[in-house]
């Protein structure tokens, strides 16, 4: 989705009372690395958004969202799984892709926890943006914002990628449950476009901003560390389906 954002100067109250805020001020930087895309890493304040065409993450499993998304994936795609993994890697990059590019940009983040996310649907059942209930940002000591109005500081990077990960990883598994009622999808594949998401932002985003390359990456590679630690094979890459199978599997799903 395009739509491009107007200056704060310009926006409605409730907006304008979002740029004042910790997770504001992130987000205006976050839009700017994209300007043709400005939600491609920014999020939403719930509270200065009405709910149409919203949906609580935590309600994944057992509402019809992601279902939608499914069917209208595999209209184009045309194969049960690709359609999955596609609807899969839309809803890893709103969990994880969004936080990562915060973390490794600025080592702050926003919590993606299941009950905290919230995902907006374009006119296509698709995923445009997403949006947090509880705007608090966690930094580090030594962060201008540390200590200020909606921020928990934490005492160091490692602390940090590990409770940002310990957040994505009930929102993680809740959509790979949710993905997983539409047709069986391999674990693998899915943890390994977890790690990808993370490898992304820690590759795409300094580009973006114009530098800070290396600290980029050493917190993704903490990232990355954090999901291993709670036993996710974020680092392993996805086996190849046998071609047999994969038609198989089709055929099953088709029939």
């Amino acid at each position: 989705m395009t739509t491009m954002f107007a200056p704060c100067t310009t926006l409605g109250p409730r907006t304008a009372r979002n740029c004042g805020t910790a997770l504001g001020q992130c987000c205006d930087r976050l839009r700017t690395l994209n300007p043709d895309y400005p939600r491609m890493y920014a999020v939403a304040a719930m509270a200065d958004e009405g709910r149409r065409r919203w949906w609580a993450l935590e309600g994944a499993p057992t509402g019809d969202r992601v279902h939608r998304m499914w069917k209208r994936a595999l209209e184009d795609l045309g194969h049960p799984e690709a359609a999955a993994m596609q609807v899969a890697t839309s809803l890893i990059h709103a969990v994880v892709g969004r936080v990562a590019a915060l973390f490794v940009l600025e080592a702050r983040a926003w919590d993606p926890g299941v009950e905290n996310l919230h995902i907006h649907m374009d006119n296509d059942e698709g995923i445009d943006w997403a949006g947090v209930a509880d705007e608090t940002l966690r930094v580090l000591p030594g962060d201008p914002l540390a200590a200020t109005s909606g921020t928990v500081t934490l005492p160091c990077e490692r602390a940090l990628a590990l409770w940002t990960a310990h957040r994505c990883t009930g929102s993680l598994t809740t959509v790979f449950d949710a993905v997983a009622r539409c047709t069986p999808i391999d674990a693998q594949r899915f943890w390994s476009a977890v790690g990808d998401a993370v490898l992304g932002a820690s590759g795409c985003v300094p580009l973006m901003a114009g530098g800070g390359d290396l600290a980029a990456h050493r917190r993704g590679q903490l990232l990355l560390d954090g999901f291993v630690a709670a036993g996710l094979p974020v680092r392993e890459r996805h086996r190849r389906v046998p071609a047999e199978w994969s038609r198989r599997r089709r055929l099953q799903y088709t029939a």
